[in-house]
């Protein structure tokens, strides 16, 4: 956990005059199981992600019912090579793990920010981990747009229908 990470999280949503609710929750290791803690569709997370881009790196967010499109980043951001941090480069950089990486860069994270334009149409709110497993915020998503300033680009996947393959369910 990095409680600084969250602290400058609160500093930053407070001096913007921010209607947020934050809420502390067993460990959660993936969107899905952070949707499900907060009682949310899967729809409403912000999932943040740190990649290198060539030779810096950067945050994207989408929806964390979508799955990245590296290669929408490369062809729109001009990039030879793109990779997700490891683990390692993930602590060094920001004192976070895996799935504690919140939706902003600077002045929270000092990084670029990059935000898939679904999530411009994500309904009313988002919420993410902010910063730890155990601590998730949810608020506006004009709100976060309008904190956040990221750059709007194309590279989420559209999520595929379910498909089922019990016959009853393929028979109207």
């Amino acid at each position: 956990m990095s409680p600084d990470v969250l602290s400058r999280i609160r500093t930053l949503l407070y001096s913007h005059n921010v209607v947020f609710r934050e809420t502390q929750h067993a460990p959660t290791h993936t969107s899905a199981e952070s949707a499900a803690v907060r009682n949310q569709d899967l729809s409403l997370g912000a999932k943040a992600l740190l990649l290198r881009v060539d030779d810096e790196f950067a945050v994207f967010v989408l929806r964390a019912d979508r799955r990245l499109d590296s290669g929408a980043i490369k062809k729109q951001l001009g990039a030879k090579r793109l990779r997700f941090a490891t683990r390692e480069e993930l602590q060094d950089l920001t004192s976070l793990v895996p799935g504690a990486v919140p939706p902003f860069g600077e002045p929270i994270l000092p990084f670029k920010l990059y935000a898939d334009v679904s999530l411009a149409n994500a309904g009313t709110s988002i919420a993410f981990n902010a910063g730890s497993l155990t601590q998730s915020i949810a608020m506006s998503v004009p709100d976060w747009q309008r904190v956040s300033q990221p750059t709007w680009l194309e590279f989420a996947e559209t999520p595929s229908p379910p498909t089922s393959s019990r016959p009853s369910d393929l028979v109207p």
